[in-house]
């Protein structure tokens, strides 16, 4: 890691433009800013200027940091050097953070609803309320981008590898039975149709995973995601397969 100085100054170059204040830049001020640095702040206000800068410095993009006398680079190598982030060399290319984040605003979403419904977060209904409104965030970031979620379904499912417009009709049944579970509406389509997604689902992701020891992207967050196929996958499809089996035994 570049030496410090002991006056903690950076001089940074970004775009403020009349038509273009660069997000980075602002990123990169606010990250020197929170790490105790004064800055000497140089706004790049036309592209000639920008073009210039990086021509002289021999880089590609704007902002950039100097330090010590040392350029650091864009916000990304400034998140590295003050140890926000490991070196791109050893930087994961998977991560958990989309469905962590569903799972956790759709749990406190269904508190919410159980608080408001019977003055108390410990019901059932919460517990329901929450799979439910998982299965429809979890459309939802499916049909953000069908097709590419679609083709990376096909690495997997076994339904879809035989009928491949399946990969674009399921998110459009695991929205329906989110959306009837959260009303207990039409409850004798939907559970069946859990049961059947759910169903060929999880057989799906143990084949591919524990059987065949493929090492797959999920789409369960859609096409573009880093997640992993495994025990999250798996665990969608395991709760949206009991909460239709749940749903058909409350039915009769």
């Amino acid at each position: 890691m570049p030496s410090e100085d002991s006056t903690k100054t950076a001089k940074l170059y970004r775009m403020m433009m009349p038509d273009h204040t660069c997000p980075y830049g602002l990123k990169s001020k606010h990250l020197l800013e929170k790490n105790g640095y004064e800055i000497e702040d140089h706004h790049l206000k036309t592209r000639e200027e920008t073009d210039a800068f990086m021509q002289e410095h021999d880089v590609s993009t704007t902002p950039q940091t100097f330090i010590g006398g040392e350029r650091i680079g864009g916000y990304e190598e400034l998140r590295i050097h003050f140890g926000l982030d490991k070196p791109k060399d050893e930087q994961s290319d998977t991560s958990y953070r989309p469905v962590i984040a569903i799972f956790s605003v759709a749990f406190l979403m269904a508190l919410g609803l159980s608080w408001y419904a019977f003055e108390t977060i410990l019901t059932l209904q919460a517990f329901q309320w929450f799979i439910a409104i998982s299965m429809c965030f979890l459309a939802v970031q499916k049909l953000q981008d069908i097709e590419s979620f679609s083709t990376m379904f096909l690495n997997y499912d076994l339904l879809a590898k035989r009928w491949v417009p399946y990969g674009k009709v399921y998110p459009y049944g695991e929205a329906f039975a989110g959306i009837a579970m959260t009303a207990s509406a039409l409850l004798w389509l939907a559970a069946p149709v859990a049961i059947i997604i759910g169903g060929i689902g999880a057989v799906s992701v143990i084949k591919a995973v524990y059987v065949d020891k493929r090492e797959l992207k999920c789409a369960c967050v859609g096409g573009n995601s880093n997640v992993p196929l495994g025990f999250i996958s798996l665990t969608e499809n395991i709760m949206m397969l009991g909460m239709g089996i749940w749903m058909l035994f409350r039915i009769f």
